[in-house]
């Protein structure tokens, strides 16, 4: 049901590198020689060594990949303000494991991330997609290696072959996670509020109180609660460190404002900071 609905931005907005000079018949500095164009916007300015990389390029380019490897996929797509994108590839196949409960099911999730504005870096790596929530986990450490040739006309894609690099993230990482994954679920929650505060304590991810004169839970941190108790109810089972995890997991990716490569470091370091409580 849930990759039945997922996320389709346009990613293959207009773009294109042009001269400063012939937008502004003015010189520009040497460094500062081309302005990056996404969707009729200047998005970011540029030196004449820069290789800029189209979505159309680099997207499709990885998407060939996975057919490549004959692999069973669905799509995601996300689009920042025409400033920087990712397709998530979540594999639909036999390497589908369950988190302890037949309704939880985790499936292995392959992100390619590119950006205009120089947000983001030109990259992929394996992840993991909860269908519960929707939401991408990215506690997984294994990048996927490919090279990117500047010329000074040209920007040369080289992708990897994904077949053996698709296998041993699944022999290695996949199944080695998995079982932390149900470790955490072991380890029951007794009071929500106070678990979410000593997570708040120790990431800093926001704040747990509403106001230095309120010690009321903030906005953000209800939310989590309140995420954790429907996850609860939905599986039903009691609350746990996994859906403690996911809970402040979702709030990250759907709440709060931040590129694509912070939400993925704050995502490992909220998953360590919750595993070392199993």
């Amino acid at each position: 049901m849930y990759l039945q609905n997922l996320q389709q931005d346009e990613i293959f907005v207009s773009n294109e590198m042009k001269s400063l000079k012939s937008l502004t018949q003015m010189e520009s500095r040497r460094g500062l020689e081309n302005a990056i164009i996404s969707n009729g916007k200047i998005v970011n300015v540029v030196s004449n060594s820069y290789g800029h990389i189209p979505n159309q390029l680099f997207f499709r380019k990885a998407e060939e990949m996975l057919t490549d490897a004959q692999l069973n996929f669905h799509k995601r797509t996300i689009n920042k303000n025409d400033r920087s994108f990712i397709t998530d590839f979540i594999i639909d196949d036999k390497s589908q494991f369950t988190v302890k409960n037949d309704k939880d099911l985790i499936l292995p999730m392959l992100r390619f991330k590119n950006s205009y504005d120089g947000s983001e870096k030109t990259s992929g790596h394996f992840g993991f997609y909860r269908e519960v929530c929707s939401n991408g986990l990215h506690v997984s450490q294994a990048e996927i290696e490919f090279s990117i040739k500047h010329s000074r006309n040209n920007t040369d894609l080289i992708m990897p072959r994904l077949n053996n690099l698709f296998d041993k993230f699944l022999d290695n990482e996949f199944y080695t996670i998995t079982k932390k994954f149900d470790k955490m679920k072991e380890f029951k929650i007794i009071d929500t509020q106070e678990f979410v505060k000593a997570v708040l304590d120790k990431t800093k991810l926001f704040r747990y109180e509403c106001s230095d004169k309120n010690s009321d839970p903030s906005k953000k941190s209800r939310e989590v609660i309140e995420i954790l108790n429907h996850e609860a109810l939905l599986l039903n089972e009691e609350p746990n460190l996994w859906l403690g995890y996911n809970a402040f997991n979702s709030v990250l990716h759907n709440v709060l404002k931040k590129s694509f490569g912070q939400q993925e470091r704050l995502d490992k370091k909220l998953f360590d900071e919750v595993y070392a409580m199993a």
